[in-house]
């Protein structure tokens, strides 16, 4: 009888509440923002008393229909310690508790620098750049394992791999890394590109560990570097633990069958995101865009949920202050709710003032991309302000390819990127924009132009001295391709040669280079490491003139400097007077070529020669 007394009293006390998770782990102290809103969780939680030691108040207790969720909010200014004692009570019983920390906050942190127009951003799949640690390219308790002979699955690179190749990021001239994202992705498969993630304040096994993450972006710092993180707002993957068990059946959007929803509420976006700006759309077609989800594995999360929006806004500052990050890349941004998005980024600048965040709109026009950045004013129009400091310029993306393969007309051909920059007035701030040529999610130029290095000279020469931020993809620098229509998104996706143990060529060095990749890679080096120190470049104006005969020519110019690029998409060379730009080359005798290192007379006299198929940088003298 003894025995069975003891017994029934072990399972009476297993049935209290049992923290599982808290989340922020723990915060820091003299934020500019002193309020903290803590998610406490565990089985039937919100049943419970919550209590604070050391007689701290709590400002607000939410709970939600999920009984396993309780949401505390304290003023961080009344808390005097560095730490205090989260405590489940039973009646008069503590039953369970947490000792949540509140750290010392590193006193340049709210000034952090960021990336700007001065940088530029190389962008990586961490999963396919490089292998530094063997040791965790399958983790027990992770679902996708390595293996390199499935295109679509695990490879095995890493934080480390990357942390044991910035001195070649560098050395190509590279000033920022963007990772996409390395939160853990749980998912059953195809789980490398980590956009499904499953954990928001853990970073995947198989990258690595928060400590690492934080050591990358501080060695990065270290040279004058950024680590910029790869933010997802509007979808988590299915597989995560506060979608397993939501905290309120609107957290997430969800379609009925009337609504045409399938399992577990699913229904995919139309991805008409344009119905966030257009005074004509129907509700239906903006509720379709916004609400629906990006696939099965992806649920979409409801941003216009208080909840849900400050736990994404304290998220994102958690990891900025703890992994001391120099931006964030947003995921994409048109599918969120516009006015909570507007003030979840309002919330990371008004922390900190010099960080940069940019939105991925993936639009073509430049009147709807315009719409999402700060102060823009045909967004004023409507009433609406996203305080996004940085876009994409996918209208010069689009236009790029077709404008070096085209003989030129009225409408085709280099005109296409001229046309692309008469747009610029309807842009807040031209110079922060992210310029490009492809990414994770595009074909591969040297796929599109067949491995032709002329081409890609020509690209890279027109992100390097536009205005904006020019962003690289990794291996585009040794000519990378992969043909993504016939071999899916693996195929834009390879791995690095050099990035594995077992590779058999090393593009990491230069004496593991082809001749091939050495003629990419060099021009690539050149043009970007003379471009760091080039502030009119970074921030000085533009004047261009129309293309003529497919040769297009602008200048980059301030009080004290002029840069004179011409660009030649004909096979053939061209020469031609320089007269047509006497308004822009007056005051100036010579010019030298930093490509060739040429030295040449300017003058509106004179005129000048270009080959086929290439590029001129002058910096112009007087």
């Amino acid at each position: 009888m003894k025995k069975l007394f003891i017994l029934t009293s072990l399972l009476s006390s297993f049935a209290f509440a049992q923290i599982q998770k808290v989340e922020p782990m723990f915060w820091w102290k003299g934020m500019k923002n002193p309020e903290l809103q803590i998610l406490v969780y565990g089985k039937d939680v919100s049943k419970y008393n919550i209590e604070l030691s050391d007689q701290i108040q709590i400002k607000d207790i939410q709970k939600t229909e999920n009984p396993n969720y309780v949401f505390v909010t304290i003023n961080t200014n009344q808390v005097n310690k560095s730490s205090f004692k989260i405590n489940i009570k039973n009646k008069n019983k503590v039953v369970d508790s947490y000792t949540y920390e509140l750290k010392e906050r590193n006193p340049n942190s709210a000034n952090r620098s960021s990336f700007s127009s001065k940088d530029v951003v190389y962008l990586i799949m961490p999963d396919r750049f490089a292998n530094g640690d063997e040791s965790n390219d399958s983790k027990k308790e992770l679902i996708d394992k390595a293996d390199r002979s499935i295109p679509d699955s695990r490879h095995g690179g890493d934080l480390r791999g990357i942390i044991n190749n910035i001195d070649y990021l560098q050395n190509l001239g590279a000033t920022a890394v963007w990772l996409t994202p390395v939160n853990e992705d749980n998912e059953k498969k195809h789980s490398y590109h980590g956009y499904a993630q499953t954990d928001l304040y853990k970073i995947d096994g198989r990258y690595g560990t928060n400590e690492e993450y934080r050591e990358l972006s501080r060695e990065l710092n270290k040279r004058g570097m950024y680590l910029i993180q790869d933010y997802v707002t509007n979808h988590w993957g299915i597989s995560h633990w506060m979608i397993q068990d939501l905290p309120s059946q609107d957290w997430i959007h969800q379609f009925s069958p009337a609504e045409g929803g399938e399992a577990k509420g699913f229904k995919r976006s139309n991805y008409r995101t344009t119905t966030q700006m257009d005074v004509n759309a129907s509700e239906i077609d903006k509720k379709g865009a916004l609400n629906g989800w990006f696939d099965y594995t992806m649920p979409d999360i409801n941003q216009a949920n208080p909840l849900v929006l400050k736990y994404l806004t304290q998220n994102a500052i958690w990891w900025i202050e703890y992994a001391e990050l120099g931006g964030m890349r947003v995921d994409t941004y048109p599918y969120n709710n516009k006015e909570g998005m507007a003030t979840w980024v309002k919330a990371i600048t008004n922390e900190y003032p010099n960080f940069n965040v940019v939105g991925e709109a993936w639009m073509y026009s430049p009147a709807h991309i315009s719409y999402w950045q700060k102060d823009s004013k045909i967004a004023e129009m409507t009433g609406y302000n996203s305080n996004l400091p940085s876009i994409m310029d996918f209208t010069l993306f689009a236009e790029m390819p077709k404008a070096f393969n085209e003989e030129e007309s009225w409408d085709k051909g280099m005109i296409k990127i001229y046309n692309s920059f008469t747009s610029d007035f309807l842009y807040p701030d031209v110079n922060n924009m992210f310029v490009f040529f492809e990414n994770h999610d595009t074909e591969r130029w040297n796929e599109i132009f067949n491995s032709d290095p002329k081409a890609y000279k020509l690209a890279t020469t027109l992100i390097g001295t536009v205005r904006g931020i020019p962003q690289v993809y990794y291996g585009s620098e040794i000519g990378m391709r992969g043909d993504k229509n016939t071999g899916g998104d693996a195929a834009i996706r390879q791995d690095f040669p050099g990035g594995w143990k077992s590779d058999k060529q090393n593009a990491f060095t230069s004496t593991g280079r082809t001749a091939e990749q050495k003629e990419y890679h060099d021009f690539t080096a050149k043009v970007f490491n003379w471009r760091k120190n080039k502030e009119v470049i970074h921030t000085g104006k533009t004047k261009h003139y129309m293309p003529e005969k497919n040769v297009y020519v602008y200048f980059r110019y301030n009080a004290n400097e002029s840069v004179m690029v011409i660009l030649n998409s004909n096979t053939e060379k061209q020469t031609f007077k320089l007269n047509r730009f006497a308004e822009s080359i007056n005051g100036f005798n010579s010019g030298k070529d930093i490509i060739s290192d040429q030295v040449l007379p300017i003058s509106s006299k004179g005129e000048i020669t270009i080959e086929g198929k290439s590029s001129m940088i002058i910096e112009l003298k007087m």
